[in-house]
């Protein structure tokens, strides 16, 4: 979604969790023992029997219109001009339809020159269950007109166990000269949209794919949105896009019954998202550059219930929000924990509405994060962002490195209630003395000022972290480190790996960062 903020340093654009998906409930089942093999080629023929590369068939509809359940569709090496609509489901018994891109070869599903009509993918999987599409570059789909929607890979409907693997989506893309207001001009790389309701779209998997090149308007590179339940978005690579890498969206209206639409109950872990910005996206300001500084890398609107760890998210506007653009609605039950979120030009992680016509962040955890030298543009946001409406929520075990602004948690709103913040460490190149907090829209320098002004840090402390190597965006601990051990230990919320998957406790308790030290 569009976030428009004024220039000056306010807000801009932007608890255990209930996610339960077990392996087998998120994973497609196994196919039956013999399962049938097809081929696409673009030197092939419909008219052949598809079941050899010798006697491949044309084209990816038909593939797709005649697949059974367990079948592969082995799509050869070449260019393919054509879109793809699934409609035909795999089953739970016989297994998915799965559509791959021949091993050792390049197939390339191409939109250019295509039409884009409405919102349409140029691969569109409709009211499908166990599907999976894997290995294609997916390229080159494109409009001009307002109003359209192309996008790289789109799932709608209703369904379940759908797998998007290791594709390479990129170029798709929205060009519309914008007239007096900011819709209309939308484009994903790949958007999952849940739109019938009680029915949901369940068990997704989007699991190592990258998605680079996409002109967005006021959409976002990879998108849940409406009545999603259990999905997991994985081992991403997402870079180099004009608007919001991983979106997941509530309240947008994408369901028809309001109780059924948040997207729920997911996992983003392993995800490396960098250099997304607003600031070249005239759906945020027609004068180029327009200093929009908008764009999260990772942003919770209106969803709930969902684990957002071990990522990697810099050189964004903003690392990693979690809020809600809807007035009187909140996300709810997020987790952010064990992420490395460093230079990035707004703020490090933001919470609550990006103003008081917006929604709240509640029953939210932020632990064991390592923000380091965020707010590079020095607009004001610091390390952590508390935005409007923010209540109950933890902010534990987090390292937080100032930029030069020495500014580390800036919260110039007073509605904020419950929320807990202790056990971190801080630091800022003026030092203790120089270092800024705003808390409740009352700023305090030096670190004794500001834990006497507010009640928060009880058990924090200021001192360098001792990384490894930060100029090398090394940012593991040094033996010495003040960090190891100090942090407050909580398994269910913790998660039982660091950033690099070894055992969070280490030692005689679990250390503060993203990252435990190895005895």
């Amino acid at each position: 979604m569009i976030r428009i903020r004024n220039q000056a340093p306010r807000v801009i654009a932007a608890a255990a969790i209930l996610f339960g998906m077990l392996a087998a409930n998120v994973g497609t089942p196994q196919a039956q023992a013999n399962p049938v093999t097809y081929y696409v080629s673009t030197n092939g023929s419909d008219s052949n029997p598809g079941t050899s590369s010798s006697a491949a068939w044309k084209t990816l509809q038909y593939a797709a219109d005649h697949a059974a359940p367990g079948s592969t569709v082995y799509v050869l090496g070449g260019v393919y001009n054509q879109k793809l609509k699934i409609t035909k489901s795999g089953s739970a018994a016989a297994g998915p339809i799965t559509f791959e891109s021949s091993p050792a070869q390049a197939a390339i599903i191409d939109g250019t020159g295509l039409p884009v009509s409405g919102g349409e993918g140029l691969v569109d999987i409709a009211d499908a269950s166990y599907f999976t599409l894997k290995g294609f570059e997916i390229r080159n789909y494109a409009t001009s007109a307002k109003g359209k929607m192309p996008v790289g890979i789109f799932v709608h409907g209703a369904g379940s166990h759908i797998e998007l693997r290791n594709n390479n989506v990129h170029h798709i893309k929205n060009t519309a000269t914008l007239g007096s207001d900011l819709a209309g001009r939308d484009a994903h790389g790949i958007a999952v949209y849940g739109t019938k309701a009680p029915a949901a779209l369940e068990h997704v998997v989007i699991d190592g794919n990258t998605l680079s090149d996409l002109v967005l308007g006021s959409s976002e590179s990879l998108v849940v949105n409406g009545n999603v339940d259990s999905f997991e978005i994985t081992n991403n690579l997402i870079h180099d896009n004009d608007n919001i890498g991983i979106d997941v969206i509530g309240f947008e209206g994408k369901a028809p019954n309001p109780a059924y639409d948040q997207a729920r109950n997911g996992l983003i872990r392993g995800n490396t998202v960098y250099n997304i910005t607003s600031n070249n996206n005239p759906s945020y300001g027609k004068t180029l550059p327009n200093d929009s500084n908008a764009a999260g890398g990772i942003y919770v609107d209106g969803g709930k219930d969902t684990v957002i760890e071990q990522n990697y998210s810099y050189n964004n506007d903003i690392g990693v929000e979690i809020a809600s653009e809807h007035q009187g609605k909140a996300t709810s039950g997020v987790t952010i924990r064990n992420n490395l979120v460093y230079g990035n030009r707004y703020t490090g992680i933001a919470m609550g509405g990006y103003d008081t016509k917006r929604g709240s962040t509640v029953n939210c955890i932020v632990v064991n994060n390592t923000l380091y030298k965020n707010d590079t543009k020095n607009l004001g946001g610091g390390q952590l962002l508390l935005q409007y409406d923010t209540q109950n929520n933890i902010v534990k075990n987090n390292i937080m490195v100032a930029s030069a602004s020495n500014i580390l948690i800036y919260n110039e709103y007073t509605k904020n209630s419950g929320n807990i913040v202790d056990y971190n460490l801080y630091f800022a190149p003026g030092g203790a003395s120089n270092a800024t907090w705003t808390w409740k829209n009352k700023e305090y320098t030096g670190f004794a000022a500001y834990k006497s002004g507010t009640g928060n840090d009880a058990h924090s402390l200021f001192a360098d972290p001792g990384f490894v190597n930060a100029a090398a965006n090394n940012f593991h601990l040094k033996a010495t480190s003040p960090a190891i051990n100090a942090g407050s230990t909580e398994p269910a919320v913790i998660g039982a790996t660091d950033l690099d998957g070894k055992p969070r406790v280490q030692g005689s308790g679990v250390d503060i960062g993203a990252y435990e030290a190895t005895p």
